[in-house]
């Protein structure tokens, strides 16, 4: 119902025919107008005669003063169809004839309807120049009557008549013929005519109305429609639909641009549709090509970590199996000639020593391998920040005095307790801090500072020295195992290396920025809460701190 309410032909046709109701209203309107007009105009027409045959009729009876020959003429032509009365009365007003013989020697109410126009109040008629004599008043039984004067004037033959005694001077108008007829049968005509108008017309507006809603229903309401279904099925995706054209007016010029359009639609899908197979197949084959390729380099690379990291260790543990290797022989060739004398005894101690220096060497290149290569699980628990930052400087604070570093130390106070592994960050920071000792081989300055970002959840701990820096080449390769810039027999390259995989284990980071000849700050980033990093849901265990 209210799809058909806000059509557009149910639009159309409402505007129509309210149109058509307003248009025959006023022709209709004006008709009737005109019809009373014209009516009005024959009876005032027939009036004036009537009333001019009266005057005419009586004329010679009243020259020879014949009274009952009057009445008898007036009476007469007054009971005819349509003439109400017809009367007589002297320029005083005095009734001298009527077809109403109970009027007779009145006199006429001059403020009434019918007389108020020719007369100023009560004052006596002496002259009749109204233009107009007719006026329309309505009678006793409700009808509306027309009345029309007509003037008797003192005409010469008036005047010099034996039985009159009217002098030619002063007696212009000797008295009025007033004819009244009935406007009934014009009113009953109009009545008549109106509803035979306002029939016809209510006739012809639903006439025209429904052959207005048929020719809007078969030209304007069924293309709108077919069209309107048209774009619902596109909108749906049914590029196959099309509009039958029927006509070739401008809507079925729009329904074949319709079809067109889902043609090229249909077309342009197919063609995408196409690409998009075609790319997914490129892409496919692009992917597979790159998986492959991946899986080679990740092999190649693994070959090459291999192969440096099997150099590496061979080049390490190389150097102390070639002592042990050569101290031993020379033990050996002390043994065949014997241990004479003290001397060869403590050479030969000296050498055993040496081998187990190098023999313990070689353990720790082992030791530290695996620990780079398998590291232990976390064993997280909160732990103050403060307390394990506390615990490597005390265990670096007799090398600090040794190379006269000066240590300036800044612990936030508000750092809350942070969920951790302290042995494993104990062992990272270690590593840091002896990394920026040995960056101040000669003193200097070094700063560790704490704080908690609140934003991230996060606790910081800030290694700063201003010892000579990294440079720009070796800096993005220092958290490499096996990579040193140490003297040989000075380090294997894995603390840093350690640090970096036990903070990543704890979900952190460590950020560094190096100046050269300015030194070098190392940041460590650790969580607050590390099960969150770590994705475990276990509760945390009590509160503990290293």
């Amino acid at each position: 119902m209210r799809r058909l309410t806000t059509s557009l032909a149910t639009k159309l046709t409402a505007c129509l025919v309210g149109s058509m109701v307003l248009l025959f209203g006023f022709l209709g309107y004006v008709n009737l107008r005109l019809h009373r007009q014209y009516l009005e105009e024959m009876v005032f027409t027939s009036a004036d005669r009537i009333s001019d045959l009266i005057r005419r009729s009586i004329r010679y009876s009243m020259l020879r003063d014949e009274r009952e020959e009057v009445f008898q003429i007036i009476n007469t032509v007054g009971h005819q169809p349509g003439i109400s009365k017809i009367r007589i009365f002297n320029k005083e007003g005095r009734i001298t004839f009527s077809t109403d013989r109970q009027e007779l020697g009145q006199f006429v109410d001059k403020k009434g309807e019918a007389c108020y126009a020719c007369h100023a109040q009560s004052a006596p008629l002496a002259r009749l120049d109204r233009p107009d004599r007719m006026r329309i008043y309505v009678g006793r039984n409700g009808e509306r009557v027309l009345g029309l004067i007509s003037p008797i004037y003192n005409e010469p033959d008036c005047s010099n008549a034996a039985c009159h005694a009217h002098t030619a001077a002063g007696n212009q108008v000797l008295g009025v013929l007033d004819a009244d007829l009935s406007l009934g049968p014009v009113d009953r005509s109009l009545a008549a005519r109106q509803r035979q108008l306002a029939l016809f017309t209510g006739l012809s507006i639903l006439a025209v109305s429904l052959v207005s809603v048929v020719l809007i229903w078969a030209m304007v309401r069924k293309p709108v429609r077919a069209l309107t279904e048209g774009t619902q099925h596109v909108a749906e995706g049914d590029l196959d639909y099309s509009i039958e054209v029927t006509s070739a007016d401008e809507i079925g010029s729009l329904a074949a641009s319709f079809n067109r359009m889902t043609a090229e639609l249909k077309k342009a899908r197919q063609e995408i549709l196409e690409w998009t197979r075609t790319l997914e197949e490129r892409v496919q084959q692009k992917t597979s090509e790159l998986e492959r390729a991946y899986r080679h380099l990740v092999q190649a690379e693994k070959m090459v970590s291999l192969g440096k990291l099997a150099a590496v260790v061979a080049h390490e543990i190389n150097n102390p199996l070639a002592g042990i290797l050569t101290y031993t022989k020379l033990i050996s060739r002390m043994a065949d000639k014997g241990f004479n004398g003290s001397h060869r005894l403590t050479e030969a101690k000296d050498y055993l020593q040496i081998i187990e220096g190098e023999s313990r060497r070689c353990g720790l290149i082992v030791k530290n391998l695996l620990t780079f290569a398998r590291q232990a699980p976390l064993n997280p628990q909160k732990n103050d920040l403060n307390a394990i930052v506390e615990r490597c400087v005390l265990l670096v604070s007799h090398q600090l005095e040794l190379q006269s570093i000066d240590l300036e130390k800044i612990l936030a106070a508000d750092l809350p307790p942070l969920y951790c592994d302290a042995s494993q960050v104990q062992q990272a920071l270690l590593a840091l801090l002896m990394n920026a000792v040995e960056a101040l081989p000669h003193g200097g300055n070094l700063r560790v500072a704490t704080t908690f970002d609140a934003a991230h959840a996060s606790g910081r701990v800030v290694i700063r020295d201003d010892g000579p820096g990294i440079p720009e080449d070796v800096l993005p390769h220092i958290f490499e195992p096996f990579f040193t810039t140490k003297e040989e027999g000075k380090g294997v390259g894995l603390g840093l290396a350690i640090a970096f995989g036990i903070i990543q284990q704890h979900g952190g980071n460590i950020e560094v920025a190096s100046t050269p000849q300015k030194g070098t700050t190392f940041t460590v980033i650790l969580p607050e809460e590390v099960r969150v990093a770590m994705g475990q849901k276990e509760e945390a265990p009590a509160s503990g701190s290293a």
